[in-house]
């Protein structure tokens, strides 16, 4: 433990030392790169200096248990029990914060929503969805941008693809991935009966050009004439883009622009992140063949949330968290829940970590 402190203190000085220094100074990038890694770090030093105190006291502590004085020797006994077990506990805090952390969890995001089984009850509900994370976003103060979306006739969303931009936004959104049921009485149900349907929800960390090299002859562009739930949505140019990834067969359209090239790029910016998200889980699947993470593993088929309406109830069964609040939920509060699965995370990455010890 005295090697994790000294090696936190070290880096902190030193990044305090470089922010000062003129070179950083006229980097920019550079300069905001150092102020991301001292933010970051920053919670482990204050840990440090306490745990430092803490240790002091102990040791304070043992050096009077050999005054002659009984009462005296009776409160530093007490005293150094006391510091011993702040040791213990600020140890345990300083080894979560030195964990290493998911490299992608600073990353804007790209989410994807699709109406599952249920047909339009599923996109009735797929746009519920759309608007809590829309709500949610503004709660955290996030940029949100619709990049394509799919009517249906009563208001639904076949499928619709948005961009969430904001601090460590991917951290925050990326366990939403998986399958969302809800049961409920439909709209469209004049029995009252209640109704189970799905949804699906992507979650992408957003990837630059940089991120992913895309080989143009790889790619099949295609254009054609937008069109919504309805014949006054129909645009009469070919401004709508389909990109065919041919190596993967993934294929992508954006037709909400009435600009050709503002929708290819919109469809760009989703295959870049598909194409990331798709490396990124090979990787995982290498590394971890042979574990299920407790939080769940991401998968698009995997069920993750009930919401229940005649309940008011919302139940996320990775975690068996349940909570009755379902419209303050639906209206983008989340946070209970993505804590909640945070937590989870950290602590099952903390048992693993002691195992591998």
């Amino acid at each position: 433990m005295q090697d994790k402190i000294r090696d936190v203190e070290l880096r902190f000085r030193e990044l305090e030392r470089r922010l000062s220094s003129p070179e950083v100074f006229r980097d920019p990038a550079l300069s905001a790169k150092l102020l991301r890694e001292q933010k970051e770090l920053a919670p482990a030093a204050e840990v440090c200096r306490r745990l430092l105190a803490a240790e002091k006291k102990a040791a304070e502590a043992s050096l009077l248990l050999e005054d002659g004085d009984e009462e005296i020797r009776s409160l530093a006994s007490e005293e150094r029990e006391s510091a011993r077990a702040e040791i213990r506990e600020l140890e345990e805090e300083l080894h979560a914060l030195l964990l290493p952390k998911d490299p992608d969890d600073g990353r804007n995001v790209i989410m994807e929503i699709r109406g599952g089984a249920g047909g339009a009850e599923a996109a009735l509900f797929a746009a519920v969805l759309f608007r809590m994370y829309g709500m949610y976003a503004d709660r955290k103060g996030w940029r949100f941008e619709t990049l394509s979306r799919n009517e249906t006739e009563l208001g639904g969303l076949k499928e619709v693809s948005f961009l969430v931009e904001g601090e460590d936004a991917f951290a925050h959104l990326k366990y939403e991935s998986g399958v969302h049921r809800v049961q409920r009485v439909p709209e469209t149900e004049s029995g009252g009966r209640i109704h189970t349907s799905t949804v699906t929800v992507a979650v992408l960390p957003e990837a630059k050009e940089v991120d992913v090299a895309i080989d143009p002859a790889d790619l099949q562009i295609d254009t054609f004439r937008s069109s919504g739930a309805g014949g006054q949505h129909v645009n009469k140019t070919e401004s709508a883009i389909r990109i065919t990834h041919l190596p993967t067969g993934m294929v992508v359209e954006c037709q909400d622009e009435r600009s050709q090239y503002k929708n290819k790029d919109r469809a760009m910016k989703i295959l870049r992140s598909r194409l990331l998200d798709r490396a990124r889980a090979e990787k995982e699947a290498e590394i971890s063949s042979e574990r299920k993470s407790q939080v769940g593993t991401g998968d698009r088929s995997e069920r993750i949330r009930t919401y229940n309406y005649p309940q008011s109830r919302v139940t996320d069964h990775r975690i068996n968290l349940t909570l009755y609040r379902l419209d303050s939920v639906l209206n983008g509060d989340l946070d209970e829940i993505t804590g909640a699965l945070r937590r989870a995370e950290k602590l099952e990455r903390l048992e693993r970590s002691g195992d591998d010890a």
